[in-house]
């Protein structure tokens, strides 16, 4: 039987592009036939990623055959997986988010949750010499996700790791770092096909936060004045959406990738109280500015309190 490599549901860069990687490396080195899927359709930053190095996208499942051998990366986190994940043969978690908790497996199985920025720079770790046999359009999608998740080492929870491997695959593969991130940052930017709720959506996880779950939405953005111009529209949509997804709240951060700040948009007095207490600020409008935050893991999650 295949196995299957995939991310979170939301797949964004990483969990778009370390599905291709490790399957490749199973495959190609380790001879074990596995293929590379994903848990629902990537957004643009990984679109343009497949594109740009001419990759195919991964087959899209919703869920796994009881029993079907499978390994999971960039999460461990049972809600952002199929829910019937612990009924599959688990035979491997590769991550770089806290330990999360829930998962259950028919055997022993390789953990790696390394404090790296990206899942993508533990698989290079982990193929040690053979990482140098990638293909280059795989090379190019760990590149891709590197600089996705560091926000082309912007973000808090980059490395010197992350930055050096980084910087020796740009290298490798002729890549401009500022332009080849500039470009992956301008197709995460256009937004305008998608519906409020879908953005909401787009790059979302839900929270225990003491006696509730929040679900916290992130877009990483060049341009936040586009998104912050439906502000009323997504905030109108966030009552319905955390009613459907069984949510208390909907926490929208729009990370202005250029400027280092996240704008916190705050649709009712539930949210306006998380804010002033979870980031000591004053909350006398509908959003606020929160100069320095880049990162959900880092910066974000860790500091909600109600």
């Amino acid at each position: 039987m295949v196995l299957q490599v995939f991310g979170h549901k939301s797949p964004d860069t990483d969990s778009t592009g370390s599905p291709i990687i490790w399957a490749w490396y199973l495959s190609e080195i380790q001879g074990i036939p596995a293929q590379a899927n994903l848990l629902g359709e990537p957004n643009n930053e990984a679109l343009f990623m497949l594109q740009h190095w001419q990759l195919d996208k991964p087959e899209i499942i919703s869920e796994v055959a009881p029993g079907a051998p499978v390994v999971i990366v960039d999460t461990n986190n049972p809600a952002e997986l199929p829910d019937v994940i612990n009924q599959a043969d688990i035979r491997a978690v590769i991550d770089h988010h806290k330990l999360v908790g829930g998962l259950e497996t028919k055997a022993p199985i390789d953990i790696t949750i390394r404090p790296l920025a990206c899942t993508a720079t533990i698989m290079h770790d982990l193929m040690g010499a053979d990482a140098a046999k990638m293909p280059r359009a795989v090379k190019g999608a760990m590149l891709s996700c590197i600089l996705s998740d560091t926000l082309a080492f912007r973000s808090p929870t980059t490395t010197d790791h992350d930055r050096a491997l980084a910087e020796a695959l740009a290298e490798e593969l002729s890549v401009n770092l500022s332009e080849y991130s500039a470009q992956m940052f301008a197709a995460k930017s256009d937004v305008s096909a998608f519906s409020d709720v879908e953005l909401l959506r787009m790059d979302s996880k839900s929270f225990p936060v003491c006696d509730q779950t929040l679900r916290v939405s992130v877009l990483e953005t060049t341009a936040p004045h586009v998104v912050l111009a439906r502000k009323a529209a997504l905030m109108a949509a966030m009552g319905p959406v955390a009613l459907e997804d069984n949510v208390d709240q909907v926490l929208l951060f729009v990370v202005d990738i250029l400027a280092e700040e996240a704008t916190l948009l705050v649709p009712n007095e539930a949210v306006k109280s998380i804010a002033e207490k979870s980031f000591d600020v004053c909350v006398d409008v509908d959003s606020v500015v929160l100069p320095g935050v880049m990162s959900r893991k880092k910066q974000i999650v860790p500091q909600l309190t109600l």
